[in-house]
This record gives structure tokens, sequence and C-alpha cells, in this order.
């Protein structure tokens, strides 16, 4: 709302109203404003939660300080959802389709996990939300982002042609705060298709038509949607999968978010796009004012969430910060990249999938269930070998680290 606000003062001249015209001011901007309202704001929501009896039930797993955990208020990811969305819509321009995508999906996942703790809590059903109604709910998501970030005539992408290419005299492309002239070497040519990035290849890109046949464009939603919906169900079951441990999903999805709105700069920015040989995604620059809010909301959390946790964030942040990666991902057209940029949140599902998959097995085969971990998520397994919670999310968080420096390499290792 602030930059409709200045953009009108600098069309009367306004001295310093053309700063929001910039993408890093209002980035900043917004990664300030969402650490300010998670540290300043947080503590009162904690204390608030704790009035109410939102404390978090534990059950008895035989871990290490797990008993010290009960009572401690959950719920807690209204604080990043509240800390990411005010500054978004202070900063961003709201009628930017990609800004609209990311609202409707933090907003919509962070309902669902907000329904989920509230019937574990308050109603003290053990289960929460029913995980068939977990999944339609996701289903929904990604059907309507899905078909946002396919028919919406501003989704598209800009390829680089020949420096040679003829333009009308005078020409320019604007890239809402990037003018490229005509005679630039960087010209590009406006394309509609589902092109997305494949990493570590050199012709790294593939259009999702290319499943259906050259002529069968119109029809492209039926690949792609059913893939949004399989990767905001894997990333945001992913998410919540991670946070069993004080600062892990929290500080895990912070990285990820600083590579991701490395990405998102770059893919919206028409010079570095060129320089990189990358794909060019016009109006895809007010992404970066939101990760930014989402990097600054999970850095704060992190004030109350590290160890030991003042407060939990619950199905409400897991399953909203985990929706929020895949949607962004696919919106810069790097969802091939998330194995990778999300391979913490990716080990800590499979781990549950081998483990409850290995004792189905063999307890049909011996009679008796086997494990190939002490226990599982991952992270537990490393509780019951008696290693400190601590060091645990700090290792995890080099990895992250380690990971998401990958994750960008792959913008010219091919």
């Amino acid at each position: 709302m602030l930059y409709y606000l200045f953009n009108y003062l600098d069309t009367l001249d306004f001295p310093g109203a053309g700063v929001f015209n910039y993408i890093s001011f209002r980035s900043g901007m917004a990664l300030i404003t969402s650490l300010i309202i998670s540290v300043l704001f947080g503590n009162k929501l904690i204390n608030l939660l704790r009035k109410m009896q939102m404390g978090e039930s534990v059950r008895d797993l035989g871990l290490e300080g797990q008993k010290e955990k009960e009572g401690t208020p959950t719920m807690g990811g209204l604080i990043i959802i509240g800390s990411i969305l005010i500054p978004t819509l202070l900063f961003a321009k709201l009628h930017n389709v990609y800004v609209l995508t990311m609202i409707i999906a933090t907003v919509w996942l962070g309902a669902i996990g907000f329904l989920d703790d509230y019937l574990k809590v308050l109603k003290k059903n053990k289960e929460g939300l029913a995980g068939r109604f977990k999944v339609v709910g996701q289903i929904g998501v990604g059907v309507i982002v899905g078909a946002m970030l396919f028919f919406h005539p501003d989704v598209k992408v800009h390829k680089e042609v020949a420096a040679n290419y003829e333009l009308k005299t005078g020409e320019t492309f604007v890239t809402e705060s990037h003018n490229v002239a005509a005679d630039s070497d960087v010209q590009w040519i406006e394309t509609r298709d589902m092109t997305t990035t494949i990493p570590f290849v050199k012709n790294n890109e593939i259009n999702y038509n290319w499943f259906l046949g050259d002529n069968a464009k119109s029809w492209g939603w039926i690949i792609f949607i059913p893939i949004v919906i399989f990767i905001v169900i894997a990333v945001s079951n992913g998410a919540n999968m991670t946070d069993g441990l004080d600062g892990l999903a929290t500080g895990t999805s912070a990285i990820v978010g600083i590579a991701l709105a490395v990405l998102a700069y770059v893919s919206a920015h028409v010079q570095f796009a060129d320089y990189l040989d990358v794909m060019y995604i016009p109006y895809a620059e007010e992404l970066v004012i939101f990760i930014s809010a989402f990097v600054g909301a999970c850095i704060g959390f992190l004030w109350y969430n590290a160890y030991p946790a003042k407060v939990f964030m619950g199905d409400t942040g897991s399953l909203a910060i985990g929706g929020i990666i895949a949607v962004f991902a696919i919106a810069i057209r790097k969802e091939l990249l998330i194995p990778v940029l999300c391979g913490v949140f990716l080990v800590e599902n499979l781990s549950v999938i081998l483990q409850v998959g290995w004792f189905k097995i063999t307890k049909k085969r011996f009679g008796e269930g086997r494990r190939i971990f002490l226990m599982a998520p991952l992270h537990h397994h490393y509780q019951k070998k008696g290693m400190h919670e601590a060091k645990i999310v700090a290792r995890f968080w080099i990895v992250g680290i380690l990971l998401a420096v990958i994750t960008i390499v792959t913008l010219k290792l091919r």
C-alpha cells in the first residue's frame, strides 16, 4: 500500500518518494519490517497463547529434554504469517499476479495448519485435522496456484535472441523498474509457454507442453497443475516433518529463502538474466519483496524458537512455510531444484517413508517389524544416539547452507 502512496507522491515530485521504485529498497524495508514485527510483537503473542493455555502436548518418546517442552505455547506460526503478510501488503505491488499467488498460498496453508493446531490444542483431539482433509486443502491450493500461474496473461518468460535482432527505433522493454533500450545488446522475445529450468545440464530448459506434443499448448495445464499439487504437498509435509527440534525448520527455511531471493532477483533483472543466460521473468521482481519478508519473519521467529524454544510454530507455521517455498520455486521456474535446495526437508520426509515402509515389509515377511533408523524423522535418530538437540540443529543448518550454495551455483554450473 505504501508503494501506491509514494508512487503518487513521486508524480508530484515529492522529495525522496522515488526511492520506492527500487526493488532493493523495498526488499530491504520488507525484511527489516518483518524482523521488527516478529521480534517486538512475537513476545506479546506468546504471552497471549500462554494465557489461552495453547501449550504443546508432548508424547513421551523417550527423547532427552522432551518433557521440558511440555506446555510450551504452539501456533507460533501466526507470528511468521503476520510478519510476512504485513510487509508484503505495505511494500509490494498488490496487483502483481505473483504477489497475489503467494498471499493466497500463505493464507490458505496457514489456515489449514491453524485448524489442525486448534483441534489438537483447544479441542484436545490428539489426531488433529484428519490427514485426508489436509491433503484436500493442499490439493485445493495447488489447483488455484497452478491455474493462476498457467492462465494469467502476466505470467510469461522472455528468451534471449540474437543481438542483431531488429526492433523499431526507440522501442523499450519495460520490466517494472528496469528499462532496456532498443540499442542494448539485451534483446528478448516474449513467450507464454510453461518452460522450466533443468539443473546441471547445458540446454537447461524444458516445456511442460512437450509431454503432450507440440500442438497441445492449450492442454499443458493437464501436466502442470498436478505437478504443482505434488510439489506443494511434498514440500509442505517435508517442512512439517522437519519441525521437530527447536529452530530446525525455522532456520532451514530462512536459508532456503535467501537462496530463493537470489534466484528470483537474477531471473527478474534483465541484465543479470542476460549475463547468466537464464530465463528472464518479467514482473517477478516483486517476489523478491515477498521472500525478503519471509526471511525476516523466519529469522525474527528464531529469536523465540531457538533452543530452548519459548514457542513452537505448530502446523500453522510449518505447512505455510513449506507451501511458500514450493509455490515460490514454481513461480520462478526453479521447481526442479527443490530436491537440492530443500534437501533437508527431502531427507526428513524420506526417512519417515523408508522407516514405515521397511517396518511393514519386514513385519509381513518375518512376522516382526524392523527399523532402518533408531527413530524417524532423521533428527530423532541422532537424538536417540545421544547427540544434543542444539548440535543436531546446527549441523542440519550447515548442510542447508551447503545445499543453498550448490543451488545458486547451478546458475552457471551446467
